[in-house]
Formats: C-alpha cells, structure tokens, sequence
C-alpha cells in the first residue's frame, strides 16, 4: 500500500478554539446516544409493547452499527478528507435522530438507531483526524484530545442524567428530539470554523469484503450475548452467533492482508503501544458501559426510583469527568500518556468492585465513592489512552489509527451492555450488577498492567 501526505508544517499557528468546539459537539451527540436512552428503557417499552429482547436491541443497535461502521468510515476519512466525512455525519445522524424521536414501533426505533450508529460512525475517526489536523503542536493537541476525552467521559455519565429529565419532563422521544438544534449547530460551526486537513493522495478502493466480515464478527458476538439472557447459552440462535463471529474474524484477518489496500492496515498493530492502547479501549468501555446498564435498572427496579431520580442518582459519576479529563490532558503532555493511563484504569476499576456494596438496603451515600471514583478513572483514561494511539500511528493513517481505537471502545460498549443484560437476566437485578461491576472491575485492572507493560 502507497500513499502520499503532506504533513501540516510545525510552525502553524493552532486554529483556535472554534474547531475545538465545533469537533466536539458533534463528539457530544455521539456519545451521549450511547447511554442517554438507558433510564428510558422502561417507559419506550410500556408505550411500545417491546419485550426485553428488543429494548436490549434499543440499547445496543445504536452501537452495534456504530462499531462495525467504523473502520470502513475511517477508511473514507483517509481517502475523502475528514471534513466532508464528519459533515455527511452529523446530517445522518442528526436525520435519524429525527426518526427516532418519530418511531411508531420498537421495529422502527431499532431500524432508526442502526442509522444513527451509521451517522456516529461516519463522525468519529474524522473528528480526531480534524483534531489533529488543527492543533499541530504536541502540547495543544494534547489539551484537545484532553477535551474530547472529557467530552466522551461527561456524555457517557451524563446520557442517564439528562435522559431521566427528558423523559420525565416531555417523554422518552425527546431524548432523540433534543439532539437536533444541536446537530445542526454542530454542522454550521464544523463548516465554518474547521480547517479541512491538507488532501490525501489516491488510494484504491474501500475493501468492502473485509468490512463484511468485520460487521459480522462483531454482530455476531453481540447478537448472541444479547439472546443468551433470555434464550440461554444452548440456543441455535446464540450459538450460531457466536459460530458466526468464530469464522468472521479469521476471514476478516485474511482478507485484509491479502488486500492492496486493506482498510485496516495491520501494520499498526506492530506497534506495542498501539496495539496495547486498542486493548485497554476494549477494556475500558466494556466496564463503564455495562455498568452504565445495570446501574440504573438497578435504581429504577431495586430501589423503586423514577427517570428523573435515576438520572439524579448517577450525578456523582457524570460530574468527575469534567474534572479528570482535562487533568489527564495537562499530565499527559508532562509525562507522556502512560501515567494517567495507569493511574485512572486502577481507580477506575476499584470504583467498578465497589459496586460489589450494592444491595436492597444499601444506603446510598455508600455507593457514592464508588460512583466518583468509576468516573474519575475513566475520564482521567480516556483522553491519554487517545494520544497514545494517535501518536503511535503515522499521520497518513490518524484515519485508520482514529477508528481502531474507536472501533476498540465501542466494540467493548456493545459487548458490556449486551453481556450486562444477559447476566442481569440470569442473576437477577442485584447479582447481575455485582457480576457486571466484577468483569468490568477485572478488566480495568488488566489493562493498568497490559499499559504498565506496554510503556
């Protein structure tokens, strides 16, 4: 494979702080649609007759399709610019937010967040390529990834919160209405105020065997952890999914090295610390969007709270990430990204196993330190496991390198949300969330030794 880039000359000035704002309203809106749906789930099925098979699909087709989406959309970035990609985006995301707000059936509310998680796909990889793209300073760009990692953090904790206050204030379809004043805000600015990266030279095409396969190995796998809670492990569907997800990755891995120009360059992953970064992506949103599942129907179904209450309830670790991410930016560009990488996996996790106090009549004061701290390390995470995947990749690549990382992070959200409801189906409300907060826990964990051992 040959390409051609020029690289943004050093001594240009940073762009400001419009491309900054612009990039990550559009981030925003991505993230948030991950969780903001989780303290609606009750009332969409009461008003839509769905069963607890398709609200799991609710939950988890938005980033089903946003996951299996992303390589292929990083793919488009390197080849058509991170701009048009990122604006092609926020109109299909933005327009599908729309149908879902509109959705007369579960069926449809399903179909329109595929398209939503087609639209998050598109956006993705081509915001950090803008990013970096515009903040050509080491030092700068690590504010700026500071700043999206807290943007991730906080839309990711904030999604029940705010959530719970639409839902209780003008109904679970305002949820999805709300994003659009905002999506088409986020268009303007990008349009205006965003500097397009210098063009790619040709490359051939977008190797769509490989995106296939990569699309069937993940649905496969979530598809059959979505089914085993309510059908069990033995059913013909969960294991032809994961039979399914078996075959397509080997056939992924070769089609891709047999590719001239393979959309996920496997290269990459020569790189010890790109590879380790992908992992601890995986990792990383596999804990915090599986507890971001259990933990309010464990609110609403345990402790008898409504939406908005719920919403309230997950306050202390919506809030951390606006401290811990831009902290993480600062430490970061002092240190290199290994240290809050380390450090926010291992609060991270002891947060997630302090879960482990949940219970019918646990007090919840008890459960507010576990709450910070689950935030605070993923927040403090997050935008240093970002540098740390970005600069291990040449620049011609930051698409490719961009949708790895990000495929990594919401592969590991649908596998956590899909694994959390099925072990909340087999164990019950309470044991379902202290199994979900152990695996979550563990997971963190590893990934502070695979960093520590990576760096």
């Amino acid at each position: 494979m040959t390409a051609t880039t020029r690289e943004p000359t050093p001594s240009r000035p940073d762009a400001g702080r419009l491309p900054l704002v612009a990039i990550c309203l559009g981030y925003f809106l991505v993230i948030l649609d991950v969780t903001v749906v989780t303290v609606a789930i009750p009332v969409i099925g009461t008003d839509l007759h769905a069963g607890l098979s398709a609200l799991q699909w609710v939950a988890d087709g938005y980033t089903l399709a946003f996951a299996g989406l992303l390589l292929f959309c990083g793919g488009l970035n390197d080849r058509l610019g991170g701009k048009p990609v990122f604006l092609a985006g926020l109109v299909v995301f933005t327009l599908a937010s729309a149908c879902c707000g509109l959705a007369p059936s579960a069926g449809a509310l399903i179909g329109a967040r595929l398209v939503q998680g087609a639209g998050a796909a598109l956006m993705v990889p081509a915001s950090l390529a803008l990013l970096r793209n515009a903040y050509p300073d080491r030092r700068a760009r690590a504010r700026a990834f500071g700043a999206w990692g807290m943007v991730a953090g906080i839309a990711a904790a904030a999604g029940p919160v705010l959530g719970g206050v639409l839902v209780d204030a003008a109904g679970w379809r305002w949820a999805f209405f709300a994003n659009l004043p905002f999506g088409v805000l986020g268009f303007l600015l990008t349009r205006r105020y965003v500097p397009a990266p210098a063009p790619v030279g040709p490359r051939s095409g977008l190797d769509v065997p490989a995106q296939v396969a990569g699309a069937l190995c993940l649905a496969g796998l979530t598809s059959a952890l979505i089914e085993a809670g309510a059908r069990g492990w033995a059913s013909p569907l969960v294991l032809g999914g994961l039979g399914l997800s078996a075959l397509a990755l080997p056939a992924f891995v070769l089609l891709e090295r047999g590719s001239r120009a393979p959309m996920l360059p496997l290269e990459l992953f020569g790189g010890r610390r790109f590879s380790a970064s992908a992992v601890v992506g995986v990792l990383l949103n596999l804990g915090f969007y599986g507890l971001l599942f259990a933990a309010p129907l464990f609110f609403e179904r345990v402790r008898h709270l409504g939406a908005l209450m719920t919403g309230l309830a997950l306050l202390p670790m919506a809030l951390m990430p606006v401290i811990s991410s831009p902290l993480s930016g600062q430490v970061a560009a002092r240190t290199g990204p290994h240290v809050p990488m380390a450090l926010g996996l291992v609060m991270g996790g002891a947060g997630l196993l302090g879960h482990l106090l949940a219970g019918p009549d646990t007090s919840y004061g008890s459960l507010v330190a576990p709450m910070m701290l689950t935030g605070f390390g993923t927040g403090f995470t997050m935008p240093a496991a970002t540098s740390a995947i970005m600069e291990a990749a040449p620049a011609e690549l930051g698409g490719a390198a961009s949708a790895v990382f990000n495929a990594a992070r919401q592969t590991g959200s649908a596998i956590g949300v899909a694994l959390a409801g099925t072990l909340v189906a087999g164990g019950g409300l309470v044991g379902g969330l202290h199994a979900t907060a152990v695996v979550g826990g563990l997971g963190f964990l590893a990934a502070a030794a695979l960093t520590l051992l990576a760096f």
